[in-house]
């Protein structure tokens, strides 16, 4: 009797406590909280959960909150609906309604959360003593999850329809340029990132709202897309998409989570740039050649930025790029064989230009094209190393199209040694020099290089055309640190051969200063040794040529003096590589005329003859005894060129057999000293190229040779296969030798015993 006393008058204190807690949060949730004393609320839920209520109370709790958000959903959220039944193609257009919609919910939400703090507070000794036990969420928690599945996942109402309906609606409107509430997107945003999904744990922005988000937008930009691609030039079509893109960021970072960014952002690049990427490079007038061609810098950066958001990006802008290289490379190596077919007809006309200035144009042409995209690759490509290999290729692909590259840049190198640095600073000569190596670089028959160079250094060197010792000295210590000492060994002794020269003419002169007058000869004799080993002529043999009497005393006079001093040499002289100065007398003046060896002997036999008197071809070929081409060479340059000392019968660019030709007495030049320059072809005919390639070919027999000796000295026993690639390996710095060559030498080896094949192999 007495417990069931205790028990009903328990109970009725339980009710009479919850009663007064539920209309306290009825009071709450009608802002009235101010009339509320919280201390007594506190005591009576701590009471509550003394008494082992706690399950009752939370319950109760959770119905009070509930029954409040339904009566909200009916009373605020529903008909705050843009329209009712709307979807979010209904939504009106200006996006008013939408707004509104949010405004709304935003408040519900502020009000909601609000309260439950403030409940919280009032329940915090059953979240302490209760919740954690009985493994509930707390009371806030439990606030939130009521909120989601009352108003947001609402079973009633299409609540989270309309919401996400409108919240993509808002955006693809500030997409569109619209102005839109971002504090009432923000709300929403926020609201459903503190929202969490009770079976996935994960937020209810992540489950129900970004993957409708993510797949509207590429919905949205694969229109998008296909619109400006249509609409829009290349540059135009990249600052929009570059626009896109920031605004993305910028929209993530003003109400979406972060977890999107880079999300959102793979959908704008695949959409705008991935799909579109070969359009937007091939667009006619506005793609990627036409901005390369009008050096559109700030352009070419953006696409570089741009396409290297995406797999295949830059891959794609090499390929074109390196194209167009090769494009201009096969013009300008074009442009140059129109040339010289041009050109080569003027060899025989005495032109003295003739083929060099094709040679000095195409590596001009070369070096132009190689700033232009090493200008491209420094202010818009950020020096990408990927880059610039892809451009060396194609560099190197069509410089070794052109078979006269080495000569060609050899040919350069000796205009710049000889006139096209005067007047220039250290640092421009070095400057251009480093320019030359550069492409020096992109040949692959380093060797043909190395003897047009020597052939080209030994002429600067006897014949005084150096403008600089440092320049050329410079030049030589560039290329041995591109291809090592072997390849300058031979020009460097051509160096030290003119340094002990001109030693060696300071004691001939020492040494005639001790002789009597009828020993000294009576010309000035300046002689250079060279050592045969190093200088590209044939010295071995000597030239044929009747020099005067004179010259060939003063000759003897010197060959006994350096045949004294170095005992075991032999001295050939080299009549077709030297020079003369002689004085000439005409009708109007005396002048000083610097002449090649050979022009001199012909001069001299004018003077044994009478005025108007002549000479034939025939006479001088005869008396001379100098070879026809070079003597026709002479000729021309004497008759046929700019000072014309010699007048020539009939009249004519061209030396016959059986021309006439007479001294010109009345030759006039407004200069007294004049130079006499030979006619002769810079660039070698096809004759002499045909030997200069047989030369090289019978050198590149021995270094293979040498190669293989070398490798199987170190290895003892290769297959053939290995040993081919390891020549191969070890000769390409200077030449990419051939298999068969290779093939060829290991078998000439065998032959000779140097190797032999494993007994096991025959």
């Amino acid at each position: 009797m007495s417990s069931r006393r205790f028990q009903n008058s328990a109970d009725a204190q339980f009710t009479d406590n919850w009663d007064r807690l539920a209309q306290a949060i009825r009071e709450i949730h009608k802002k009235n909280a101010s009339i509320l004393s919280f201390e007594e609320l506190y005591r009576n839920a701590y009471n509550m959960v003394l008494h082992k209520n706690g399950d009752k109370l939370y319950n109760g709790v959770r119905e009070v909150i509930t029954q409040h958000l339904e009566e909200v959903a009916v009373a605020q959220v529903v008909p705050a609906f843009p329209l009712s039944g709307a979807s979010s193609s209904q939504t009106n257009p200006n996006g008013a309604g939408g707004a509104n919609f949010l405004k709304v919910l935003k408040c519900v939400w502020e009000d909601h959360t609000t309260c439950m703090l403030m409940i919280r507070d009032i329940l915090m000794y059953m979240d302490r003593v209760y919740a954690k036990t009985a493994n509930v969420p707390l009371v806030y928690d439990l606030g939130l999850d009521l909120f989601r599945d009352t108003i947001v996942r609402s079973q009633n109402y299409p609540i989270q329809n309309h919401l996400l309906d409108v919240l993509l609606q808002q955006i693809k409107l500030e997409r569109e340029n619209e102005i839109i509430d971002r504090s009432n997107v923000k709300a929403s945003i926020d609201m459903l990132l503190e929202l969490t999904d009770a079976s996935t744990k994960d937020t209810v922005y992540a489950t129900d709202f970004e993957h409708r988000f993510l797949d509207t937008s590429s919905e949205y930009y694969r229109v998008e897309g296909q619109m400006l691609v249509g609409e829009c030039d290349a540059p135009e079509y990249m600052k929009k998409v570059d626009k896109r893109l920031n605004e993305e960021e910028q929209r993530v970072r003003h109400y979406l989570s972060q977890t999107t960014e880079p999300k959102i952002r793979s959908i704008v690049e695949e959409e705008l740039i991935s799909k579109h990427l070969k359009t937007v490079i091939e667009m006619e007038n506005s793609g990627l050649i036409p901005m390369l061609r009008n050096e559109k810098m700030d352009d070419l950066g953006r696409m570089y930025k741009l396409f290297g958001r995406v797999g295949k990006g830059h891959d794609e802008m090499k390929s074109a790029i390196s194209d167009y290289i090769r494009e201009l490379g096969k013009a300008i190596n074009e442009t140059v064989t129109s040339n010289s077919a041009a050109e080569g007809s003027n060899v025989a006309s005495g032109d003295k230009q003739t083929g060099a200035s094709v040679a000095i144009r195409w590596v001009q042409e070369v070096l132009d094209l190689k700033d232009k995209f090493d200008k491209v690759q420094n202010l818009a490509l950020s020096n990408d190393k990927a880059f610039q290999t892809s451009f060396n290729e194609a560099f190197e692909h069509f410089i070794n199209k052109n078979p006269k590259s080495p000569e060609f840049i050899s040919l350069f190198i000796d205009d710049n040694l000889k006139k096209g640095l005067k007047g220039k600073t250290e640092e421009e000569v070095d400057n251009v020099l480093d320019k030359t190596i550069t492409l020096f670089r992109f040949i692959g028959e380093k060797d043909v290089f190395e003897r047009y160079y020597k052939q080209h250094l030994a002429k600067r060197l006897l014949l005084g055309r150096s403008v600089s010792d440092d320049a050329e000295r410079g030049m030589i210590g560039k290329l041995k640190v591109e291809c090592g000492y072997q390849f300058t060994t031979k020009l460097e002794g051509m160096f030290n051969d003119m340094r002990i020269s001109s030693d060696t003419m300071s004691d001939f002169k020492d040494y005639l200063d001790n002789k009597s007058v009828l020993e000294k000869p009576k010309l000035e004799l300046s002689v250079t040794v060279l050592t045969s080993t190093f200088w590209p002529m044939n010295l071995s043999a000597s030239p044929r040529c009747n020099l005067p009497a004179e010259l060939t005393k003063a000759c003897d006079s010197f060959q006994r003096f350096y045949l004294d001093r170095h005992s075991g040499r032999r001295l050939t002289w080299q009549s077709n590589m030297g020079s003369a100065d002689i004085r000439g007398t005409f009708k109007a003046r005396k002048h000083e005329l610097n002449v090649s060896t050979y022009q001199m002997v012909i001069l001299l036999m004018f003077n044994d003859l009478q005025d108007g008197e002549s000479l034939t071809y025939e006479q001088i070929k005869g008396e001379s005894d100098i070879p026809e081409a070079d003597l026709k060479r002479n000729l021309q340059s004497l008759a046929c060129a700019k000072y014309k000392i010699l007048v020539k019968e009939p009249k004519g660019k061209e030396i016959n057999p059986g021309d006439i030709f007479f001294f010109n007495y009345e030759f006039t030049a407004p200069l007294q000293r004049i130079k006499i320059p030979t006619v002769a072809s810079k660039v070698e005919t096809e004759g002499e190229r045909k030997e200069t390639r047989e030369k090289v070919e019978e050198a590149r027999k021995h270094q293979t040779e040498a190669a293989i000796v070398r490798i199987m000295k170190d290895r003892k026993t290769m297959d053939h296969n290995n040993l081919v690639a390891e020549v191969v390996k070890q000769l390409q710095s200077r030449f990419v030798p051939n298999p068969a060559l290779i093939k060829k030498r290991i078998e000439a080896l065998i032959e000779r015993e140097y190797l032999e094949r494993a007994s096991g192999d025959r």
